[in-house]
């Protein structure tokens, strides 16, 4: 598969045409006051009945195309044992297949990785490694709930970076109100020193129903959108400066290292899910599993399979989810029939006009990043031409 830059928009093409595999694992030490996903926490005992549902789904799946890139994410993928890591990866190359270069993904938090869990996993065949490092500052740690310190979280880094991964990345958290502008600057710092190829910044949202909505609707500070602004503005400037590219909103990169999973999602490539509340888009159509542990393992068991809902995605809109997904990108996206319309439309003119959305060739590009969720809503709102 060629190197290209991730910003490239030829690479932005190539992906869309990738084919790729999310596996979902629940398990957690504990639940983060800020997360909304399909997690459990405390039920490491049953690890092995959910492994082995996980494998059945994967077994219910139609054949299909080698795997170009597979992510296992959560949850906390790293307190799996190898041994079931194992089964997984035999399970999906024995049903699908995995092209030669396929990138292999876990995700992983510091508290939970040493040298043999590294080099056990490296001799899976895992080639990317993503660390929860969220900040290397311990109040702000504390805040978030996490579970690691600064010196774990260095500590787990400095192991990946020296084991055979191909890759390895860091996922930063900005934004809380514990937060100051220096301790954000310095999370950087520390994050650049250790030379990570890959790394992710995301601004803390308050998501319904969890411990961080309670508090906030309880009385305690909430996130300042001004701020977070701010802290994404900081992190471009100084991930820049260290020679990172920024390929999407979020994603930073060395060459070469751009997550081969993320950007299949954003160029619409198809992709298989399997596990606790994952979501699929295959064949047109995107599904979507139970999120309850119990449900999952008894519906896998009994054959029904863990398919809550499904939707087919077609005409219309499956183009204005080309252009959703695909505005993320620093590479933007293809004009085609649904950029026709959006630059016709009057917030058309208005994004072009206020330099929020250029027209870069044949693509668009959202020009100031941070306000791509406004030119989103203004693709959400585009009629489908007549004829």
């Amino acid at each position: 598969m060629a190197i290209l830059p991730p910003a490239h928009p030829d690479t932005a093409e190539l992906a869309a045409g990738w084919r790729s595999a999310y596996v979902h694992i629940p398990f957690c030490a504990r639940v983060c006051p800020y997360c909304d996903f399909a997690v459990v926490g405390g039920a490491d005992d049953r690890m092995g009945e959910y492994i082995d549902a996980l494998l059945a789904e994967i077994a219910m799946e139609p054949a299909w195309h080698p795997l170009d890139a597979v992510f296992v994410g959560g949850g906390t993928p790293s307190r799996i044992p190898l041994e079931h890591m194992a089964r997984i990866v035999d399970a999906l190359a024995g049903h699908f297949g995995l092209a030669d270069d396929a990138e292999v993904t876990l995700e992983a938090n510091p508290e939970d990785w040493t040298e043999q869990h590294s080099d056990g996993l490296a001799s899976l065949g895992f080639t990317r490694v993503s660390f929860g490092v969220q900040s290397f500052d311990p109040v702000v740690l504390a805040s978030l709930g996490r579970l690691h310190s600064p010196q774990q979280a260095a500590e787990a880094l400095g192991v990946a970076v020296s084991s055979r991964f191909g890759s390895v990345s860091v996922d930063l958290i900005y934004g809380h109100p514990d937060e100051t502008d220096d301790s954000w600057l310095e999370t950087l710092d520390a994050t650049v020193a250790f030379g990570p190829d890959h790394v992710s910044t995301y601004s803390l949202t308050v998501e319904p129903g969890t411990e961080l909505w309670r508090q906030v609707r309880s009385g305690a500070p909430a996130p300042d959108s001004d701020v977070q602004a701010d802290r994404w503005e900081q992190a471009a400037a100084s991930l820049g400066a260290a020679g990172y590219t920024r390929y999407e909103v979020s994603n930073h990169a060395q060459v070469g290292h751009g997550c081969r999973y993320n950007l299949s999602v954003w160029g619409q490539g198809e992709y298989l899910a399997f596990g606790l509340g994952a979501h699929s888009y295959r064949d047109g159509v995107r599904s979507r599993r139970v999120r309850r542990l119990d449900t999952y393992i008894e519906r896998v068991r009994s054959g029904i399979g863990p398919i809550q809902s499904s939707d087919v995605i077609g005409g219309w809109d499956a183009e204005l989810e080309r252009l959703m997904l695909g505005l993320r990108r620093s590479a933007g996206v293809r004009g085609g029939e649904g950029g026709t319309a959006l630059l016709d439309s009057a917030d058309g003119v208005r994004l072009i006009d206020a330099g929020v959305l250029e027209v870069e060739g044949d693509r668009l590009v959202a020009a100031k990043p941070l306000l791509t969720d406004e030119i989103i809503r203004a693709v959400l709102d585009l009629e489908e031409p007549a004829g």
